[in-house]
């Protein structure tokens, strides 16, 4: 929890950082106490509204999926940003999951329902009904922050 605590706050410095350094300083952060709605950060600028799940995992790790939140698809321009990080926290690359900027989320009725990490007292894992697991490979690799920003929200910078 702390590790993604420290990602999410680098994460949202380093891309207002890279905006403030463009020109840029009208977009806003609003961060949600709990994921309960499938989303951890609001970015806006101008008309794009993106609600998105950050993800984290380190860069040389082998988790080969993430359980996203059927609600997240229910906002208007939802996406998922995963992470990699080196041992000391520096971003390595990112995954992408989602749209064009005003663009909903790729639907992922159909994919896996994900199961819950912890197993009941009987070690059974119970499903978790409003998840999916989305495959790593159903993600789009970008190099760097700037191609998250242009994920997000269109040209830039601008």
């Amino acid at each position: 929890m702390l590790r993604e605590l420290i990602i999410e706050h680098l994460f949202i410095g380093a891309a207002l950082r890279t905006f403030w350094q463009a020109g840029v300083t009208d977009v806003e952060v609003l961060r949600s106490e709990a994921d309960s709605f499938g989303y951890d950060l609001v970015m806006s600028r101008k008309k794009i509204v993106r609600h998105i799940q950050l993800k984290t995992s380190k860069s040389d790790g082998k988790a080969d999926a993430q359980k996203i939140s059927l609600t997240l698809g229910e906002k208007p321009s939802g996406c998922v940003i995963w992470i990699l990080v080196t041992e000391n926290l520096e971003f390595d690359s990112f995954l992408w999951f989602g749209g064009k900027p005003g663009a909903p989320l790729p639907s992922i009725e159909e994919m896996a329902i994900a199961k819950h990490s912890k197993g009941t007292s009987e070690g059974k894992k119970n499903l978790r009904l409003n998840h999916r697991e989305v495959k790593r490979g159903d993600f789009t690799k970008l190099a760097s922050l700037d191609d998250v920003l242009r994920k997000l929200f269109g040209t830039f910078p601008p």
